[in-house]
């Protein structure tokens, strides 16, 4: 079914949306425009996501039972399951990220993307430096020193060239990359774990459906022939 979609209703029983939790992000930032409202710095290091969901039923209780939306979204009116996702997002524990971890959370499901685990990218030798000219290319040199040789017997002093070379992408490019999706992962499962247990969203239902899990792991099991 679409995020796209609306929610619908048979009788008098709600039938709830069911989404993924990416899917569920996006939703609420993208098509809701929910904000993002990061907490205040506190004394207290909270972990776990017990904070975040008790902090959320505690303000919904207070207001009676809606969260007043519509405050951000120019035009119309944000869904209050997109506010309380956001709500959660933005509580992320410092264990898994804190605030920098729920900014980067919140821009991807915003640009409805996934961070770039740079699928298919394998470490190659090439030269560090290429010089160019009419023509073509060729892998620069460096002098690392030189000879005696014996040349139409005379000894003459030459250089002896190198060409220095690296690896691209280089492999801590791609730990890196791959990392960043691992603790992108853990996040939404975090918030994903949040959502379920804590059971206050009305018209969405957040599934078990997470995004793969070390997609690379797949792909270099399988390559393409």
């Amino acid at each position: 079914m679409s995020i796209h979609s609306r929610i619908g209703r048979t009788g008098s029983t709600k039938v709830k949306r069911a989404l993924g939790v990416q899917a569920a992000l996006e939703w609420a930032f993208r098509i809701e425009k929910a904000q993002l409202e990061l907490p205040l710095p506190r004394d207290v290091t909270e972990e776990g996501f017990g904070f975040g969901l008790e902090y959320v039923l505690l303000q919904r209780a207070a207001l009676g039972c809606k969260v007043d939306g519509g405050q951000h979204k120019l035009g119309g009116y944000v869904h209050e399951d997109a506010e309380v996702i956001a709500a959660i997002v933005a509580r992320m524990p410092d264990s898994l990220g804190g605030k920098r971890m729920a900014i980067r959370v919140a821009e991807l499901a915003r640009a409805g993307l996934t961070p770039d685990w740079m699928p298919g990218a394998v470490p190659r030798c090439v030269p560090v430096d290429i010089k160019r000219n009419q023509h073509g290319e060729r892998a620069g040199t460096i002098v690392v020193g030189t000879e005696r040789v014996l040349t139409r017997g005379k000894r003459r002093t030459v250089e002896v060239l190198a060409c220095p070379v690296t690896f691209s992408p280089h492999p801590h490019q791609i730990e890196a990359a791959r990392r960043a999706y691992d603790d992108w992962w853990k996040a939404l499962g975090w918030v994903k774990e949040g959502l379920i247990k804590g059971a206050m969203l009305r018209d969405v239902e957040v599934t078990a459906v997470m995004p793969p899990i070390a997609p690379w792991a797949r792909s270099e099991a399988c390559p393409s022939r």
